[in-house]
């Protein structure tokens, strides 16, 4: 018992953190103009799997990201694998088999934005779908190290006011995706940008990130006067987060958006939609007593 449990733990966390570095991995690809360093897909060249030393830098930048992503492919195999293989309940095996159909799409889509020739709608389109596969697998691990959910809390509205807070980090989110679009970083010098002016799209960008600040606060002030106490602390480290990021924002902003800072920035926004996803979930976070089957998930899953 004790076995299967910790490689449960164990893929659903590298289930987590594989999806999370290929967005940093894919921000390489994109922010050093590697975007086609592998001019086709499946193949890095029409007449080579690998890149050829003409490709240079950018063709080891793609094709390493076109690696990391059959990892990830093999990791949430694995994941439903185990799921399955232990009877870990129907929600994990659920969450579990999305991640894998999703993470599949996400590879066919890779193939698209390559074939469209890096057009923002598609990249945009890509690095959503990161965003959705982030959260998912924050949910993932979080079933299967806490188990089913936990009673209601106490306050009726306080999940209202937790999910509009999640809803402003999914606008806050789409726009950023409309604001790089806009902006220099193309992934190639001839990719297209979407027409929006980088400067107006700043400041849009800007506008929602202050009001998911000020839902922060408000979702902390009330976990700190009505627990419990495992909500306090992921909506603590929701509010380290989202400062962070803002002081990124206006940093990069300021300096012209180098590349670094640029990366960074788009990394901390799965993180924050990781963190977020424990947040809601911490609402309903069970007690001890409540960590049994209930049909959903099976106490194989729970704990280490």
């Amino acid at each position: 018992m004790l076995e299967r449990s910790r490689s449960l733990v164990v893929a659903a966390w590298a289930t987590l953190v594989s999806q999370i570095v290929i967005v940093g991995t894919g921000g390489a690809v994109r922010l050093t103009g590697s975007g086609l360093g592998c001019s086709e897909w499946p193949n890095c060249t029409p007449e080579s799997f690998t890149p050829v030393p003409e490709q240079g830098i950018h063709g080891i930048i793609e094709f390493t990201n076109r690696v990391w992503g059959g990892l990830v492919v093999l990791i949430a195999v694995i994941m439903l694998v185990l799921a399955l293989r232990h009877r870990a309940g129907r929600t994990v095996v659920t969450l579990s088999a999305l991640v894998l159909g999703l993470t599949i799409a996400q590879a066919l889509i890779g193939a698209v934005v390559v074939w469209m020739r890096l057009r923002p709608d598609t990249v945009g389109v890509h690095f959503f779908l990161s965003v959705i596969l982030v959260g998912l697998s924050a949910v993932l691990v979080w079933r299967v190290v806490m188990g089913p959910a936990g009673p209601r809390p106490e306050l009726r509205w306080q999940p209202v006011l937790v999910h509009a807070m999640t809803l402003a980090l999914a606008v806050v989110i789409v726009v950023g995706v409309l604001t790089t679009g806009s902006g220099p970083h193309a992934g190639d010098g001839g990719a297209a940008r979407n027409g929006l002016d980088p400067a107006i799209m700043q400041h849009v960008h800007a506008w929602p990130g202050y009001a998911l600040l000020a839902l922060v606060l408000a979702v902390v002030a009330v976990a700190r006067a009505r627990g419990p106490l495992l909500h306090l602390r992921w909506s603590l480290a929701l509010l380290g987060v989202i400062l962070v990021q803002i002081v990124v924002g206006i940093v990069q902003s300021r300096l012209g958006l180098p590349i670094a800072l640029v990366g960074i920035h788009m990394v901390l926004s799965v993180v924050a939609t990781a963190v977020g996803a424990a947040v809601v979930l911490s609402l309903r976070a069970p007690r001890p007593a409540d960590a049994r089957d209930d049909g959903a998930d099976a106490p194989s899953a729970v704990g280490a």
